[in-house]
C-alpha cells in the first residue's frame, strides 16, 4: 500500500480539525491559494515555518506532527522530461550557475484579486499533466494592478517551478525605449547561463537556442509590460515544462493557447482595504466615509490608491477628508496623484504616447481623438456620439475606438458602448484644454446636441405623429443613427438618457451651447411620455423653459411650461400641474397660437376633473373642443370627446358619455393612429373604472392592450394592465387579476418602467391579500416600497400604509 503523501495527509488533518480552506489559512497566518496548492500537491517543498504554522494551527499531536514533517521531507520533486535531440545539439556542457530567482518581490500589502490569483494558478499549477506550454496574459489599463498580480501569482506558483524564475521588463510603455525581442532573449540566455559569446546575433537564431535551453527543464518566466504579441512571441518555450506570464496594457489575443485575464479597477471594499493597509487601518475606520470618497475619485485604482495613501502616511496629520478635497477637483486630480515617471498621468500619457508614435496611421488618430472624449461629460460614450464629436463617419470612428480599447485607454462595455476611466477622462480633458481651441471645443459639443436633437425629434415622429411640437423641429446639420421604428428609438433614448441629461446640464453652463437646449428638451417629450420619465422630463423642462424665457423664445417657451404640468399630473399632485397650464395658456394667448390654447384648455380639463371640479373641467374641455374645431386640429378635437365622454360618466350620463367615446375612437380610427387609439380605450376603461362601472371597464381596457399588443412595444401595455387588473381584482377574480398583474409587471421590467413596476407589485400585494397570502402580499409590497422610494413619494405611502396595516393585523 503507497505511503500517504503530504498533500494527502494535509487535508484528511484539515478535515478532521473541521476547517474549511480558507479558516485553516486564518489560523495559520497563510494565503487560501497556499493552502490549496499544497493540498494539491502542486506545491512540493514547503518551508519550515509554514510546517510549523500549519501544526500549530491544527494543534497536532507531536507523533501527528512527526508524521506531516516526515511526510513533507519524503516529498521528491518529479524526474525531469526527455531532453529532446535539438536540446542535446547545442553546447551541452554551459558554464556552472547558479539557479536563477529573478522575481521581484511581491507586495507585503497586496489586497484582492482572489478570482484572478485562483484562474493563473490553475494555468501555472496545474491538476493535470500538460501537453502544451502553460501561457498567461494579464492585460488592463495602466495602474491597475498588472504587474502587482503576475508578481504575487508567480511567487505562489515557484515551488512548481525547480529550475529557475525569470523576470524581464519589457518598457512597452516606458519609461524608456521598448526592449527589442533579441535584447530580452540575451538577457534570458544569459541567466540561463549561456556565455554571451555564445548568443546568435540574429533573433531567430537566439529564439531556437533560448527554446533549447529551456527543454527539459521547469522555469516560470514573467515577461512584464510588453506593448504587443510580437514582442513576447520569440520569448515563449516551444515545450511543455516551463511556463509564462505576460502584463500588457493591450490585449495579446494573438497568440494562441493563452489564458486571459483581464483586470479591471478593484471594488470598492478592496480599495478602502488597500488604503487602510497603506495607512493604517485604525485610520481608515474613523474617516470609512471619507475613505470610500477618495476610493471613487480615483476611480478605485490601485496605483492611485498607492499615491495617494503614500501622501497620507507621509502625513499622519492630515485628514482623510482633505485629501478627499484635494481630489475634488478634476483639473488638479491628476497633480495629486504623484508627478514624474510614477504618477498616474505619466503612467496614461505612456500609453498615448505609444500610439502617437506609431507607425500606423490609425494609431496616431486614435492617439489624437483622445482629447475629443473628454468633452461631453457623460457617464459613457457610443460609436454615434464619438463620431459627431470627431466628425467623422461612424465606421473611421469606430475603428478608432477600438484602437483604444486594445491599449485599454478605453472599456468596451457592450458592442459599440464605451466607457472611460474617471482619471484618463481627467487625462483627456487635460489635452483637449491644451490641443483643442475653445472654437473646436464648442463646435464638437454643438454637434452632439443637435444629434441629440434630431434623435428627439424623430422619437416624437414615431411615437407622436400627430403632435403640434413637431412643427418646432428646425433643420438639422447633424443627424442621428437611422431609428425605422418606435422600439429602436426608444431603446437608443434609453441607453443615451444619462447622458443627455448631463449633456443638458453642461450646455446650460456654456453660453454658445445653452440656446440649443430649448428645442432639444421639447424634442424628448414623446420619449419622456411613452417611457414615463417624469422625474427626467421635470428636471429637463426646468432647465429648458429658464433659457427659452431668457432667449425670449415664447413658443418654446409655452410648451416647455404645459410640458412641465405632466409630471406634476402623472405623479397625482393636480394642485401643482394647474398653475403650470395657467400660465402656457397665457404664453399661447399672446403670440395668438390656438393650437398651443387648445392643447391647455385639453390638459385643464384633465386636472380639475381629477380634482372633482367637474363644472370646470367641462367648460375647459367645451374650449378645447371649440378651438380645435376652429384649426381642424384633430388630435385635440378627439381628446376633448374623450374628456367630456368621461365627465358624463362622472355625472352618471351614460348615454351622452358613450356618444363622446364614440366619435373619439371614430376619429382616431380615421386616423390610423394605433397608438392614440389604444390610449383612448384605456382612458374610457379608466373613466369607466373610476366610476364603479367594471364589466365595461374591462371591456374598453382589453381592447385597447389587444391594440397596444399589434403595436409590439411592451412599454405602453404595463399602465393598462394595471387598470384591467385592478378590475378584476374588484371583481373578485383574483386568477385573472394576478395573470394581468404579471404580465404587466413583466412589460414594465423589459421597458424599465419604474415606477409603474412598483404600482403592478403593490397591486399583486393586494391580490395576494385577497386570498390569504400574507407572506406573498408583505413580500411583494415591501419590494414595491423599496423601488417607489423617493421615485413616487405618494404610491411609496399607499404601499408603506398596506405594510403598517399588515404589522397591525398580524
Amino acid at each position: 500500500m503507497a505511503a500517504e503523501s503530504f498533500a494527502e495527509m494535509l487535508r484528511r488533518f484539515r478535515t478532521r480539525a473541521g476547517y474549511s480552506q480558507g479558516a485553516l489559512a486564518e489560523r495559520a497566518e497563510l494565503s487560501e491559494q497556499a493552502i490549496g496548492m499544497l493540498e494539491r500537491g502542486a506545491r512540493r517543498r514547503p518551508r519550515l515555518h509554514t510546517l510549523d504554522a500549519l501544526v500549530t494551527a491544527l494543534e497536532l499531536t507531536p507523533a501527528d506532527a512527526d508524521r506531516l514533517r516526515a511526510a513533507a521531507r519524503g516529498t521528491r520533486r518529479p524526474a525531469p522530461q526527455p531532453v529532446p535531440a535539438v536540446a542535446r545539439a547545442v553546447d551541452a556542457q554551459p558554464a556552472e550557475v547558479d539557479v536563477p530567482r529573478q522575481l521581484p518581490p511581491t507586495l507585503a500589502d497586496f489586497t484582492g484579486r482572489r478570482t484572478e490569483l485562483e484562474a493563473i494558478l490553475r494555468v501555472l499549477v496545474p491538476s493535470d499533466p500538460v501537453t502544451a506550454v502553460s501561457l498567461v496574459a494579464v492585460t488592463g489599463m495602466g495602474g491597475v494592478g498588472k504587474t502587482s498580480l503576475a508578481i504575487h501569482a508567480a511567487h505562489l506558483a515557484t515551488d512548481a517551478y525547480p529550475d529557475g524564475h525569470l523576470y524581464v521588463d519589457l518598457r512597452g510603455y516606458g519609461p524608456g525605449e521598448p526592449i527589442q525581442p533579441v535584447d530580452a532573449l540575451r538577457q534570458l540566455l544569459r541567466s540561463l547561463g549561456v556565455e554571451g559569446a555564445a548568443i546568435p546575433e540574429r533573433a531567430d537564431e537566439a529564439a531556437a537556442l533560448y527554446r533549447s535551453r529551456l527543454a527539459g527543464l521547469r522555469v516560470l518566466i514573467l515577461l512584464d509590460n510588453a506593448n504587443g504579441a510580437a514582442q513576447v512571441r520569440p520569448l515563449l518555450p516551444g515545450v511543455p515544462g516551463s511556463s509564462v506570464i505576460m502584463t500588457s496594457r493591450r490585449g495579446l489575443t494573438a497568440l494562441p493557447g493563452v489564458r486571459h485575464i483581464s483586470l479591471t479597477p478593484l471594488p470598492e471594499l478592496d480599495t478602502v482595504e488597500l488604503l487602510g493597509r497603506i495607512v493604517g487601518d485604525a485610520r481608515v475606520s474613523a474617516e470609512n466615509d471619507a475613505a470610500r470618497s477618495v476610493a471613487k475619485l480615483i476611480g478605485h485604482l490601485p496605483l492611485a490608491v498607492r499615491l495617494v495613501g503614500a501622501r497620507l502616511a507621509a502625513r499622519p496629520s492630515w485628514p482623510i477628508e482633505y485629501m478627499v478635497g484635494q481630489l475634488e477637483n478634476e483639473r488638479r486630480r491628476l497633480d495629486e496623484l504623484g508627478t514624474g515617471d510614477s504618477g498616474v498621468r505619466a503612467n496614461i500619457a505612456g500609453s498615448v504616447q505609444f500610439l502617437a508614435a506609431g507607425d500606423h496611421q490609425l494609431d496616431r488618430r486614435a492617439a489624437a481623438m483622445l482629447a475629443f472624449l473628454g468633452l461631453p461629460e457623460g457617464s459613457d460614450l457610443n460609436t454615434t456620439t464619438v463620431a459627431r464629436l470627431v466628425d467623422r463617419s461612424e465606421l473611421d470612428t469606430g475603428e478608432l475606438l477600438e484602437r483604444l480599447v486594445d491599449l485599454n485607454l478605453l472599456e468596451s462595455t457592450a458592442p459599440g458602448r464605451y466607457r472611460l476611466h474617471d482619471l484618463i477622462r481627467a487625462y483627456a480633458r487635460e489635452r483637449a484644454d491644451e490641443e483643442l481651441a475653445p472654437q473646436a471645443r464648442t463646435a464638437a459639443l454643438r454637434r452632439v446636441l443637435r444629434m441629440y436633437t434630431a434623435v428627439g425629434w424623430r422619437s416624437q415622429q414615431l411615437t407622436h405623429i400627430q403632435s403640434r411640437r413637431l412643427a418646432l423641429a428646425t433643420p438639422n446639420d447633424s443627424p442621428g443613427p437611422v431609428l425605422d421604428d418606435v422600439a429602436s428609438a426608444l431603446q437608443w433614448l434609453d441607453a443615451e438618457r444619462s447622458n443627455i441629461s448631463r449633456a443638458v446640464q453642461q450646455a446650460d453652463r456654456d453660453p454658445e451651447l445653452r440656446q440649443l437646449v430649448p428645442e432639444l428638451v421639447l424634442s424628448l417629450f414623446g420619449y419622456h411620455e411613452s417611457r414615463s420619465r417624469w422625474i427626467e422630463m421635470r428636471s429637463l423642462n426646468t432647465i429648458a423653459r429658464s433659457i427659452a424665457g431668457q432667449l425670449e423664445a415664447d413658443r418654446l417657451a409655452a410648451w416647455l411650461e404645459h410640458d412641465l404640468a405632466i409630471p406634476d399630473a402623472e405623479q397625482d399632485l393636480f394642485e401643482a400641474a394647474g398653475p403650470h397650464l395657467l400660465r402656457s395658456l397665457e404664453l399661447f394667448r399672446a403670440i395668438g397660437d390656438e393650437a398651443g390654447q387648445a392643447r391647455c384648455c385639453s390638459s385643464l380639463s384633465y386636472v380639475c376633473q381629477r380634482l372633482s371640479r367637474i363644472d370646470e373641467a367641462l367648460a375647459w374641455a367645451e374650449q378645447a373642443l371649440e378651438l380645435s374645431r376652429r384649426i381642424n386640429d384633430e388630435t385635440v378635437e378627439g381628446i376633448s370627446y374623450l374628456a367630456l365622454g368621461g365627465l358624463h360618466v362622472r355625472r352618471g350620463e351614460q348615454a351622452e358619455a358613450e356618444q363622446y367615446f364614440a366619435l373619439s375612437i371614430s376619429m382616431a380610427e380615421k386616423a390610423g393612429n394605433a397608438r392614440s387609439l389604444a390610449k383612448r380605450y384605456e382612458n374610457i376603461g379608466r373613466a369607466y373604472l373610476d366610476s364603479g362601472l367594471l364589466d365595461a371597464a374591462a371591456a374598453a381596457l382589453s381592447t385597447g392592450i389587444e391594440t397596444f399588443e399589434r403595436m409590439g412595444d411592451p412599454s405602453t401595455l404595463p399602465e393598462a394592465r394595471l387598470d384591467l387588473a385592478t378590475v378584476y381584482l374588484r371583481q373578485g377574480d383574483l386568477t385573472a387579476a394576478r395573470l394581468h398583474a404579471e404580465r404587466g409587471l413583466k412589460d414594465a421590467r423589459n421597458s424599465s418602467d419604474t415606477r409603474r413596476e412598483g404600482q403592478l407589485l403593490t397591486l399583486l400585494g393586494r391580490v395576494s391579500a385577497a386570498g390569504k397570502d400574507f407572506a406573498s402580499a408583505r413580500s411583494q409590497w415591501e419590494r414595491a416600497a423599496a423601488l417607489l422610494h423617493r421615485l413616487a413619494p405618494r404610491d411609496e405611502a399607499i404601499v408603506l400604509e398596506l405594510l403598517a396595516e399588515a404589522e397591525r393585523t398580524d
